[in-house]
């Protein structure tokens, strides 16, 4: 699509799940853009928005304020991919592709370029709206960190934090009563939230996607800790994780989703085989939507606002069908196809999980 000599109006929106720091971003594009002369317009819901036509302008006042603030002023969905749009026809899920009304939405509004705020779903589809012509850069979101282009996604030391907290408030009570506690986190096929948060947290057994566990494995490690006159127990367990040999665990499908597994219940699985195997009073926290919401650290404030600037200068620049990303100290940028190559698992050589073997902690293999 043609592009001004200058830039005058960009959309910005934040698409998938919410989480700390997203205002923080909108916040770090539509300050500076306004002092390129640009016109921003704020994107409700996410690509829904796109779809829909339904945007309104940010102005300096607009996004005062909102820098601490969690979630996003301009609202989400993981629902909205243009090319996988459920409709419901005779009271079933029918999708559909909707990316025309994208491209009529942009034009009807007369954009130069999109900034999209999100995770790999999100890039994903960001790389097939360039495809087809749209000027694109994208910001990298996430509390699952599952994004290899970037060393890291804002939210996830929000979502970390969390993490660590809750182990911080279980070990006391697990203590007092001398149970076994098992905390489930989000992270989808990434383990890093349960890694970071549970060497974080003091967790005594981390469970992750990337390492299949063995139960004799967790069943001996609670039993050393009490020959050790340790009475209890803390497991940190990732919404992804399984046994060796065994399957993810599930609560379902959403057809409207582009991946359609809603994974959970693994913390309650690993709960009850503790109980019945051992014989070891057992409890299950699952942390959920909690680390998703709330204020973010002031890391992720810093980074999100970093990213956000950068952004509206790789805009500027014309340097579209680009993604900002972390490497060392750095802001740098990439191509988003690049950045969608392929995922950010935990592998075994990584260091956090050489620390946490080195102070005793086991993944249960």
């Amino acid at each position: 699509m043609p592009t001004r000599s200058r830039i005058t109006r960009i959309g910005v929106l934040t698409g998938g799940g919410d989480c700390p720091g997203l205002n923080a971003v909108i916040r770090g594009v539509t300050k500076p853009a306004q002092d390129y002369g640009m016109t921003v317009y704020g994107i409700h819901d996410g690509f829904e928005g796109l779809v829909e036509g339904k945007a309104s302008e940010l102005r300096n006042q607009d996004v005062s304020g909102i820098l601490s603030q969690g979630g996003t002023i301009l609202g989400s969905s993981n629902k909205g991919d243009p090319f996988h749009w459920p409709v419901s026809k005779n009271g079933e899920i029918v999708i559909e592709d909707r990316s025309a009304d994208v491209i009529k939405n942009y034009n009807a509004w007369n954009l130069d370029a999109i900034i999209a705020i999100g995770g790999d779903g999100t890039m994903h589809i960001c790389n097939k709206l360039s495809n087809l012509g749209l000027n694109m850069v994208g910001v990298p979101k996430t509390i699952d960190n599952d994004l290899d282009a970037t060393d890291v996604t804002f939210g996830h030391d929000s979502a970390v934090f969390v993490v660590s907290e809750a182990l911080d408030r279980l070990h006391t009570t697990a203590s007092s009563h001398h149970r076994v506690i098992v905390v489930e986190v989000m992270g989808r096929y990434a383990g890093w939230i349960a890694l970071h948060g549970g060497l974080a947290g003091g967790a005594d057994i981390i469970l992750i996607p990337e390492i299949p566990f063995s139960w004799d494995k967790i069943y001996d490690k609670i039993l050393k800790r009490e020959l050790m006159g340790k009475r209890f127990s803390l497991v940190c367990v990732a919404e992804g994780a399984k046994p060796m040999g065994g399957q993810l665990v599930t609560r379902g499908t959403d057809k409207k989703r582009t991946d359609p597994l809603q994974l959970g219940g693994i913390g309650k699985v690993v709960a009850d085989s503790i109980e019945r195997d051992t014989g070891r009073e057992t409890r299950v926290t699952v942390l959920g939507h909690l680390q998703r919401g709330g204020s973010p650290t002031p890391y992720d404030r810093i980074l999100s606002t970093k990213f956000g600037s950068f952004a509206i200068d790789l805009v500027a620049d014309k340097k579209f069908g680009r993604m900002v990303a972390l490497k060392g100290s750095e802001i740098k940028n990439i191509k988003i196809e690049d950045a969608i190559s392929k995922q950010k698992l935990v592998t075994s050589d990584n260091q956090a999980v050489i620390a946490a073997r080195a102070i005793g902690i086991s993944f249960g293999d």
